[in-house]
Formats: C-alpha cells, structure tokens, sequence
C-alpha cells in the first residue's frame, strides 16, 4: 500500500493540508497514521463526507 502526505490529499482532494490535518486528528480519514510527526494517508482513502453543523438553540423549552 502506498501512503501519501496531507499536502500530497490536499492537492489530490481540493482543500487545504490544515483541513487534512484535521481530519486525521479527527479520526475521519480510514488508515492515517502518524509517523514521526507526519501523517501518512492510503492512496486510496477515500474523502470524508461533510458533516452538517447545527446551531445550539437558546429557546427554552
């Protein structure tokens, strides 16, 4: 299996390293790993859906 960098899925998938950073953090990325301090991503992982973001409602029930 071939690992790619987060620049490397940044390019590839159209949206900043930061945000791939992130994403392996978050573990939202199947088969990143970190080696000595860098992350390594599957050629072939796929790119997590977006997840929708709500708002906190301040209406009392």
């Amino acid at each position: 299996m071939n690992y790619l960098t987060t620049e490397e899925i940044a390019e590839k998938w159209g949206i900043s390293a930061r945000r791939v950073t992130t994403l392996c953090k978050d573990n939202r990325i199947v088969g990143a790993v970190r080696k000595s301090g860098v992350w390594l991503i599957p050629d072939d992982a796929e790119k997590p859906a977006a997840m929708k973001r709500g708002r906190k409602s301040n209406k009392a029930l």
